[in-house]
């Protein structure tokens, strides 16, 4: 029997057989040599981020329409109440004034203005006082599309308030609301009236919050005015050779200040009669073809087409153009090239300059 190889003897044996294996492997692949197997690329699993979150939703609180002022809640279901309210020597100081949201004031004879002040996001204890109608006032109120209480009035106007889609609240024809209060002057300056009992008369048709009138900025340095208007510290009007309010700006409370002539013009409650926004229009002056009961000739403004205008807030004023579609459209405020105006959020005193008699003069 042979001997078990040792040494180099036993090192060539493994060698021939380890060849003699690779040859075997190959000849059972065919012509393919064998490749060496390569592990798969090692890839790290997709990171999938989580959905970012939708950024909460903005909480803008509800503004109350006619002054673009945040409310406090919910803006109450009512009307707009337009108030006719004396402005002759004997009717001052007004009740209730400093609430209004908007206040317009008008010529009617002998020069005396009177305001169509419209009341919405403050409820006055009282108001007056309240007088009679003028053949302008529905292309004032018609678009609010709301309440109107007055006292008095010549049946052809208080015709044309009733067709312009407005409830009418008239004291001569038994409206609650309405009372002559003592002390104050004699008739017929007393005659004042109670807004809670006036906004509970309202209909179907005309219990809805008001439409905007204005364009207002949603923040007071965006205001037309603010952002492109000159500077100015008073606003000197002339509305007839009676009446001359002024407007002078108060950066402490951010309004301009009115003044009757030189006199500083006061509520009966003793605050100061201030607008956030003037808005003077110059507009036309016609005679109406009526008389008053005293025979004077009854002037009517015509606030219909288009003209010019000034708007003052923040301090400053620029010039604007004013147009009016139809009679119960809002005035659209435009600047001289064409571009919406802005107002800032807070009350509106609108001015009905006659063109050709009055003036506007910022200073």
């Amino acid at each position: 029997m042979p001997s078990a190889p040792t040494g180099a003897s036993a090192r060539l044996l493994v060698a021939a057989l380890t060849s003699a294996a690779v040859l075997a492997l190959a000849a059972c692949g065919g012509e393919a040599s064998a490749q060496p197997t390569v592990p798969a690329p090692v890839t790290e699993a997709p990171v999938i981020e989580a959905a970012k979150a939708a950024p909460p939703t903005p909480v803008v609180p509800p503004r109350w329409p006619l002054t673009g002022v945040a409310a406090a809640g919910e803006v109450p279901v009512r009307p707009a109440l337009a108030v006719k309210i004396e402005n002759s020597g004997e009717a001052r100081p007004q009740t209730g004034l400093e609430q209004a949201d908007v206040v317009w004031e008008e010529v009617v004879e002998g020069g005396i203005t009177r305001f169509v002040a419209v009341f919405h996001s403050q409820v006055p204890a009282e108001i007056g006082p309240i007088r009679s109608v003028r053949p302008m006032d529905p292309a004032i109120a018609s678009p609010l599309h709301g309440l109107i209480a007055f006292s008095g009035g010549q049946p052809g106007f208080v015709q044309a308030l009733s067709a312009s889609g407005l409830q009418i609240l008239s004291q001569d024809k038994g409206a609650a609301g309405f009372f002559r209060k003592k002390g104050v002057a004699p008739a017929p300056h007393n005659v004042y009236g109670t807004p809670e009992t006036m906004w509970g008369q309202a209909d179907g048709a005309h219990s809805a919050a008001p439409p905007t009138q204005f364009t207002v900025a949603r923040q007071a340095g965006q205001a037309t005015a603010t952002l492109s208007g000159t500077p100015a510290t008073s606003v000197d009007i002339t509305m007839s050779g009676y009446s001359h309010p002024q407007w002078a700006w108060d950066a402490a409370s951010g309004t301009w200040l009115r003044s009757e002539g030189a006199k500083p013009a006061t509520a009966r409650s003793g605050a100061r009669l201030a607008a956030t926004n003037v808005v003077a229009l110059s507009v036309r002056l016609v005679n109406s073809g009526t008389t008053d009961p005293a025979g004077n000739p009854v002037p009517e403004t015509v606030l219909d087409g288009s003209g010019d205008g000034l708007v003052a807030t923040g301090g400053k004023t620029v010039a604007v153009r004013w147009s009016k579609a139809v009679q119960d459209a809002p005035v659209v405020l435009t600047t001289v090239g064409g571009a919406p105006v802005s107002l800032a959020a807070g009350t509106t005193w609108v001015e009905l300059v006659p063109g050709s008699s009055g003036s506007v003069t910022p200073r």
